[in-house]
C-alpha cells in the first residue's frame, strides 16, 4: 500500500479554504446551527425552533458537533471551524485514494485531487447545491464518507462500506440514499455480463411505488413553489446543460479509458451514466405530475453531487496525463485562472463579508454587528421580527444561527424548511407569520405591537430610517435594535 501524501492533502486543504473562503451561519446554516446550539443551551429559541428542529431529529450531526464542543472544551465557533477544514481535508483524502484507483501517473492523480480543490464550490447544475458549502453542515461530512464507502464497495470491502454507509445516514438520509444506490449502481456494473438481458422498468411500476402520497395543503403548495429548483421544468437552460454534459464527458472517458486502467475508469464513469439518467427519469416523474407535488421535496436531481465529484476526479485525472504532463507552466495556466475566477465568484457572493470568517474575528458587516450585539445583550428568550427578507440583504447570514435569538418565520430560509415537512402545520405557521409581516417596509410602532400581541415579539430589528416611538438602545450605520416597552 502506498504512502498517503498527508502534508501535501493538508496544504491542499489551506488552499481551499483561502481560495474558497469559509462563512458560518449562512444559506443552510441558518437551520442546521440552531439545532446544535440548542443542544448545548436548551433555553435558546423558545419560539419558533419548529423551522429547524424538524430537521434535527432526522439526523445525528448536531449531536455529534455538540459532542465534540463539551469534549474538546473549545469554543462552539472554533469547533466547527475545524470540523470544517477536517470535512475537507477527509474529502480531498478520499478522492486522493480514488485517484490512486484510476490513475498509475502522478500527474494524473495529483491533477485529479488538485481539480477538486479548485472547484469545491463549483455548482451542481440547478440544484441549488456547490459540491462543496462554504460552510460546515451535514453535507460536508456526508461527501467524504460517500467517497470512502463507495471505494471499499469498489474493493469488495463490503462491511466498510455498510459503515461508511450507516455513518452518512444517520448525517444526512437523503444524501446518503443518493450514494448508497451509486454504490449499487457500480457494483451491478462492475459484474454485470458482457451481454446483460435487457429490461425495462413501466412508468406504471414507478409511479406504483409511491401509493400514498401527502396532499399538498394551500400553504405548502405556496412554500414549495418558492423553490424553483425543485421542479425541473423550471430550471433555466444552461441548468439542463449542467445535465448532460457532465454524462457526455463520462461516456467519452468511459470510451476513451483503454489506455488508463481501463477496468477502473471505464465502469466508473459507464457506472455514473447510468446513476446520473436513471435519476434523471425519476425527476421527471417526481416533478412533473402534480399529483407528487408533495415528494418534489427529495429533490432527486441532487445526485448530480456525487456524480460532479466524480466527473472532476476523472476529468482531472485525463487533463494531468494527457495534457498538463510535468510541464509545470501548462499546470500554471490551468489552475491559476481557475481559482482566480472561483475565488472572484465566491467575493460576488458574499461582498459585504470578509472572505473567510474567522473564528472569534469581528464581524465585517453591519448585519453582523448588530447580530453578535443582539447575542450579548438581550434576553436569550427574546423573541424578535425583522425583515422577513432580510437574507437577502446580509451576505445570507441567519439570525438564529449567529444572534442565537428567536424571531418570527422568514420568506427566504424558513420557506425552504417547510417544504421538507408537508404535513401540517409547519407550512400553515409559516404562511401566517410571513403574511403578518407583508409590508415590512411600511411599519410603524402600530405593527409592531400588533405582532406583540399575536406572537408575543419583544424586540425588532430594524433597517434605517429609525421609527417614531421605539426605544433602540443600539444602532449602527445599517440598524437599528429597537425594544418594544
Amino acid at each position: 500500500m502506498s504512502r498517503k501524501p498527508y502534508l501535501r492533502l493538508l496544504a491542499l486543504t489551506f488552499a481551499a479554504l483561502l481560495v474558497h473562503g469559509y462563512h458560518p451561519g449562512v444559506e443552510d446554516g441558518e437551520i442546521y446551527l440552531p439545532g446544535i446550539k440548542k443542544i448545548l443551551n436548551p433555553a435558546l429559541y423558545p419560539f419558533g425552533s419548529e423551522f429547524f428542529l424538524n430537521h434535527a431529529r432526522l439526523t445525528l450531526f448536531d449531536e455529534l458537533i455538540a459532542a465534540s464542543v463539551r469534549i474538546s472544551h473549545l469554543s462552539f465557533d472554533v469547533t466547527v471551524f475545524l470540523w470544517y477544514l477536517v470535512s475537507i481535508f477527509l474529502t480531498l483524502l478520499a478522492c486522493w485514494e480514488w485517484c490512486e484507483d484510476l490513475f498509475s501517473e502522478a500527474e494524473g492523480r495529483w491533477a485529479g485531487v488538485g481539480l477538486v480543490a479548485a472547484l469545491l464550490t463549483l455548482p451542481v447544475a440547478g440544484t441549488a447545491l456547490y459540491i462543496f458549502d462554504q460552510y460546515l453542515t451535514p453535507r460536508s461530512l456526508v461527501l467524504f464518507a460517500l467517497l470512502f464507502g463507495l471505494r471499499n464497495a469498489w474493493h469488495g470491502r463490503y462491511g466498510r462500506f455498510a459503515a461508511w454507509s450507516v455513518f452518512a445516514g444517520v448525517i444526512h438520509p437523503l444524501m446518503a440514499l443518493f450514494g448508497i444506490s451509486y454504490g449499487l449502481f457500480l457494483l451491478a456494473v462492475k459484474h454485470m455480463p458482457r451481454e446483460p438481458k435487457k429490461e425495462t422498468v413501466s412508468p406504471a411500476a414507478i409511479m406504483s411505488l409511491f401509493p400514498v402520497v401527502p396532499v399538498a395543503s394551500e400553504a405548502y403548495r405556496h412554500a414549495v413553489h418558492t423553490r424553483a429548483y425543485f421542479f425541473i421544468l423550471q430550471w433555466e437552460w444552461y441548468e439542463w446543460i449542467g445535465i448532460f454534459a457532465p454524462l457526455l464527458l463520462l461516456w467519452w472517458f468511459s470510451r476513451s479509458s483503454r489506455e488508463i486502467r481501463p477496468t477502473a475508469v471505464h465502469l466508473i464513469s459507464r457506472s455514473l451514466v447510468v446513476y446520473g439518467l436513471s435519476y434523471f427519469v425519476v425527476t421527471l416523474w417526481l416533478t412533473i405530475p402534480q399529483r407528487f407535488e408533495t415528494l418534489a421535496r427529495l429533490q432527486p436531481m441532487r445526485s448530480l453531487q456525487l456524480l460532479y465529484t466524480f466527473l472532476i476526479v476523472i476529468g482531472g485525472g485525463f487533463l494531468g496525463i494527457h495534457v498538463l504532463k510535468n510541464h509545470a507552466w501548462r499546470w500554471l495556466l490551468l489552475f491559476l485562472p481557475l481559482i482566480g475566477g472561483m475565488w472572484f465568484a465566491q467575493r460576488q457572493l458574499f461582498p459585504a463579508s470578509c472572505h473567510i470568517e474567522w473564528p472569534g474575528i469581528a464581524p465585517g458587516n453591519d448585519w453582523l454587528r448588530a447580530f453578535e450585539w443582539i447575542r450579548s445583550n438581550t434576553p436569550t428568550d427574546a423573541v424578535f421580527a425583522l425583515d422577513p427578507n432580510y437574507m437577502l440583504s446580509d451576505d445570507q447570514h441567519g439570525f438564529r444561527a449567529i444572534a442565537e435569538r428567536s424571531r418570527l418565520a422568514d420568506a427566504v430560509k424558513d420557506s425552504g424548511a417547510v417544504t421538507m415537512f408537508p404535513e401540517p402545520p409547519y407550512a400553515e405557521h409559516w404562511l401566517e407569520q410571513t403574511t403578518d409581516q407583508s409590508g415590512w417596509a411600511n411599519f410603524q410602532a402600530a405593527d409592531f405591537n400588533r405582532l406583540k400581541t399575536k406572537y408575543g415579539i419583544s424586540w425588532v430589528l430594524l433597517d434605517r430610517p429609525r421609527v417614531a416611538g421605539l426605544s433602540c438602545p443600539y444602532e449602527n450605520a445599517t440598524l437599528f435594535v429597537c425594544r418594544l416597552d
